[in-house]
């Protein structure tokens, strides 16, 4: 079920793996000191409290093998996209000592935090665990370098799902945004960077660890750095305002909605999630997956995904039947039989074996998040308690904030405003207009850079910069805050590096990362275009031979009238008409009248 009172499955997406044995570690001497701990305390749901060398820890026993999660209050979205990839880059390298191991481990760097996890003896679990907090002590500055490469690999072969992107238009290139961005900052990465990221970040006061056992297992060395408990990062915006969509895929629709953390958003997202299911696959047969998810995002937001796929000559139907639901639930059109069956669902969790330690991944993530969790009871009362008029409210707030992907055409029509897909202003600056087609320019100023099209304009102002690569041919390319991306090219605008000065010394430098030189074939070059002098002499000589038949035909027009009013006439022929020849003559004068009719209407296209 996902609802606010469950949280995140015991094992982790195995986001790293064994590596070769490296060295032996190190503890330098930022740990923090040995402090007494507090006596242990046990809660009204059996889950023990204490801590470990200053983390705070939860324990609850559970039969079969031991398993324990580490987390750190820590992910992409607490970086910039010039430092995007550090959080990754230091998991990997605290996990590289393990090496090839039997042990079943693995590590996951998340929007939010970075975990740990492992699984197997309570010998098993000290080793990885103390393995993992020597190495955040001292890491293995070198494997820096190989670590980089193997994390463009991961990144290279990740598949993307058919959300892909939703962050990016929400967000725009900050916070949580950064999750559907490439790790760009690998490239500017430094020893120091990532030896200051893990004193500060992954820190005991930063961290939360559970574990499944009714006692600490015997052993365990988790000293790490001292520092703070770190808040979970402000959510940017790209969108001026909500509901709102962009054309994306033709594979299906994404809906994506940001709402408090509740119990009945859970419960909301789990029928809406239903009716979906009911009207997309087994009523309208357009869909094969039709479902919706809740997932919390921060200490007081969840995001809720919904989804659905078609095949084309599906996709209209489809995408109507989608926003039929959405109307539905947002008009309180509920079904009490649906909250009931929701309801029974969500209350039969509490009746799974090994309670309490089925609780942990849960508690110990409110903990490092610092939202409030919930006793059995007051889980139970919470879930009795929601009403129809409850779920009413949250489908209204689902569609007030809703983001929209929909495959390949518009939603205006059913409420939702389009997200923006061009800047909404250019600067005031320097034209440079493109080699290639001088309908394109590039406006270089002293707060921003724009390049504008009959089509589309993009700016970037510097100060809204999140990112500039500089090579050493003289290219940038800029991603502004909103997610806008520009890219300069002096051999397409024949700007030189002087006149790109304002670029450097506009964008802040903790936003540049200078790029490695390309690939002489990358550089592009400007297309010769079509020169103007044949296209004037065509347009010429298409003029000439207008009025030439023009001309003609008109002569042979008047000719033609002449001669039937001639024929017609007794006076002049009197044994009567001769129409053979004025017949003749007619086809004549059609041989010229029809190619300047072609030509007239060739030439009036073309002005249209």
């Amino acid at each position: 079920m996902n609802i606010e009172t469950t949280g995140p499955d015991t094992t982790a997406p195995d986001t790293t793996g064994p590596d070769t044995p490296g060295a032996d570690t190190t503890t330098p001497d930022t740990t923090a000191p040995a402090a007494t701990a507090p006596p242990a305390t046990t809660d009204a749901d059996g889950i023990t409290h204490t801590t470990v060398d200053g983390i705070r820890t939860l324990l609850a026993p559970r039969s079969g093998p031991v398993t324990a999660g580490l987390l750190f209050r820590v992910g992409r979205a607490d970086e910039t996209l010039a430092t995007s990839g550090i959080t990754h880059l230091v998991e990997h390298l605290a996990l590289h000592r393990h090496g090839l191991s039997d042990l079943h481990y693995n590590g996951a760097t998340a929007a939010a935090y970075t975990h740990f996890h492992v699984t197997g003896t309570p010998a098993d679990v000290v080793e990885y665990l103390n393995g993992v907090c020597a190495a955040l002590r001292d890491l293995p500055m070198d494997r820096l370098e190989t670590e980089k490469e193997i994390l463009r690999t991961e990144a290279a072969g990740r598949s993307r799902g058919p959300g892909h992107g939703m962050a990016l238009w929400r967000y725009g290139s900050r916070s949580y945004g950064l999750t559907d961005y490439a790790e760009a900052g690998l490239h500017r990465i430094t020893p120091h960077n990532v030896r200051d990221w893990a004193t500060t970040r992954f820190t005991a006061e930063n961290a939360v660890l559970w574990i499944t056992s009714d006692t600490l297992p015997e052993g365990l060395d988790l000293t790490l750095p001292t520092g703070e408990w770190i808040p979970t990062p402000e959510a940017s915006s790209a969108l001026p305002v909500t509901p709102a969509y962009f054309r994306g895929d033709e594979g299906g629709l994404v809906l994506t909605s940001v709402l408090p953390r509740s119990t009945k958003a859970g419960l909301l997202t789990e029928i809406l999630g239903k009716e979906l299911f009911r009207a997309l696959r087994q009523k309208g047969g357009y869909s094969y997956t039709a479902a919706a998810e809740y997932c919390s995002r921060d200490t007081d937001s969840a995001t809720v995904v919904a989804y659905a796929d078609a095949l084309p000559e599906k996709q209209d139907a489809m995408v109507g039947a989608f926003v039929d639901v959405l109307a539905k639930l947002r008009a309180g059109r509920i079904e009490k039989a649906d909250l009931e069956a929701v309801r029974t669902a969500a209350l039969a969790q509490f009746d799974a074996p090994e309670l309490a330690a089925a609780k942990l991944p849960a508690q110990a993530m409110n903990l490092l998040m610092r939202h409030r969790d919930l006793t059995v009871a007051e889980a139970r009362a919470e879930i009795e308690a929601v009403t129809v008029a409850d779920l009413h409210e949250v489908a209204r707030e689902l569609w007030a904030g809703a983001l929209v992907q929909v495959p390949g055409r518009d939603l205006d029509w059913a409420g939702l405003t389009a997200a923006p897909a061009a800047s909404p202003d250019t600067v005031t600056g320097r034209r440079y207009t493109s080699l290639e087609d001088r309908k394109v320019a590039l406006l270089v100023a002293g707060d921003g850079v724009s390049l504008v099209g009959p089509d589309n304009q993009v700016t970037v102002r510097y100060a809204e910069c999140s990112l500039m690569y500089v090579f050493p041919d003289g290219a940038r390319h800029l991603v502004g805050h909103d997610g806008f991306t520009l890219t300069v090219e002096p051999t397409l605008h024949g700007i030189t590096a002087a006149e790109l000065a304002p670029l450097d010394a506009g964008v802040p430098p903790a936003s540049v990362i200078r790029m490695p030189p390309r690939d002489p074939a990358r550089i592009p070059q400007p297309r010769k275009a079509e020169p103007a002098e044949p296209k004037a002499a065509r347009k010429t000589g298409i003029t000439v031979v207008l009025w030439l038949l023009g001309l003609i035909s008109g002569f042979l027009t008047v000719v033609l009238g002449l001669l039937v009013l001639g024929e017609t006439d007794a006076e002049i022929t009197p044994d009567g008409p001769d129409w053979t020849s004025v017949i003749g003559f007619g086809l004549v004068c059609l041989m010229f009248v029809v190619p300047w009719l072609l030509v007239l209407r060739h030439r009036l296209k073309g002005r249209g």
